[in-house]
């Protein structure tokens, strides 16, 4: 008895259901896609863009050397996404995440990223059901940051991943009911105050490289699969239009860290590319060399999401982004819009994902998020 396909795999086709539709394409698949799914609504409304901007809560999972900039002792923060819900009312992503400042220099972050894929029936080869299951995944986070200067820290993360996308109905033997593994991260942020145009602005760059870890597997005897590693690159510009008003600019750049699928003839041999079938360092290094279009499709696996933030008085929000992904590397394309409102230690924001519904699974995708804020008083 058997799936007919993994699910993790059901997730990733159905989110890239365009690239079947208009080309062949070559995108890289990994296991626990959802390690990059944007949890939060702020940089949810901001095409998926976090790596530079302003500190808050939710940086742990953009860029935790972030929060040893946090102005709050203690913060706390929900968010909730129903994911998919075009194709499965119950597929939904949930983060709740916790940061607290040491001392001015240093901070420390918890959260918990659970993804729930719904009910799902399981059938044997002969169409028999052998009832239904809830196949879910989470990922336990702890990281640290440290300023290295007035402008500058540094960050690391620590990972505990559980994925239980195979169902225990399977014959004993073939299946792993639950599979775990760690993974860490590092990051860096630099931020500085200066001015341009005659305004006061502050400059921020950073990036992380996040999910590096061992390659897993959902069988004893089967292949394994390489973890999501990315790197994410970002920069973000404020401005201080005056003493209520500033507008943000962003723009992150992401890749995964993943050999590219080599190209190969009916009997299976490479005919362009390279084996994808080797170690995590080899894997890692050779994902920026190793395509079989060379480098002109090397940069097609480089994901866009550039964006903007306006804030009026430091209460009220807007949010606006765009995320792309090459035709042949996934064909994940999609604005996105915003809102915020802050009221005293309460921050609340919401985003909606604007796509065309016939061509993507992610259409209409809502992101909430309520986060707390608190100081010593």
């Amino acid at each position: 008895m058997k799936n007919n396909i993994p699910v993790y795999i059901l997730v990733f086709c159905i989110s890239i259901v365009p690239v079947f539709a208009q080309n062949q394409g070559n995108p890289i698949t990994t296991t626990v896609p959802f390690l990059n799914i944007s949890p939060d609504a702020r940089s949810g409304a901001m095409g998926d863009a976090g790596v530079a901007i302003s500190p808050d809560v939710n940086a742990m999972f953009w860029n935790p050397s972030k929060l040893a900039f946090l102005e709050n002792k203690n913060s706390f923060s929900l968010s909730y996404s129903p994911w998919m819900h075009n194709i499965d009312k119950d597929m939904n992503l949930a983060y709740a995440a916790f940061a607290h400042k040491l001392n001015d220099k240093n901070a420390f972050g918890l959260s918990l990223n659970v993804f729930n894929i719904g009910n799902v029936d399981v059938y044997d080869d002969n169409l028999t059901s052998y009832g239904s299951y809830r196949p879910n995944e989470f990922a336990f986070e702890t990281t640290f940051s440290r300023k290295m200067g007035s402008d500058f820290s540094l960050g690391m993360a620590l990972k505990y991943i559980q994925s239980g996308l195979n169902s225990s109905l399977f014959e004993a033997g073939e299946e792993v009911g639950k599979v775990n593994t760690l993974a860490v991260g590092v990051s860096l942020y630099y931020t500085k105050k200066v001015q341009q145009f005659g305004k006061d602005a502050i400059f921020s760059f950073g990036t992380y490289i996040s999910n590096l870890g061992p390659k897993i597997g959902y069988s004893y005897n089967g292949s394994k699969e390489f973890l999501p590693a990315n790197l994410k690159i970002g920069a973000a510009n404020t401005w201080f239009l005056d003493e209520q008003n500033k507008l943000t600019f962003a723009l992150d750049l992401n890749k995964l860290l993943v050999p590219t699928p080599p190209v190969v003839d009916a009997a299976g041999n490479i005919i362009e590319g390279k084996n994808a079938d080797r170690s995590i360092v080899s894997g890692i290094i050779g994902s920026f060399s190793d395509a079989p279009g060379g480098f002109s499709e090397e940069i097609k696996e480089i994901m866009f999401s550039p964006a903007i933030e306006y804030w009026y008085d430091n209460q009220f929000a807007l949010r606006a982004g765009y995320s792309y992904e090459n035709p042949e590397k996934g064909h994940r394309k999609y604005a996105t819009f915003g809102v915020g409102y802050k009221y005293r230690s309460l921050d609340f924001a919401v985003s909606y994902l604007a796509a065309n519904q016939y061509k993507s699974a992610l259409a209409n995708t809502l992101r909430l998020s309520l986060s707390l804020n608190l100081n010593d008083k």
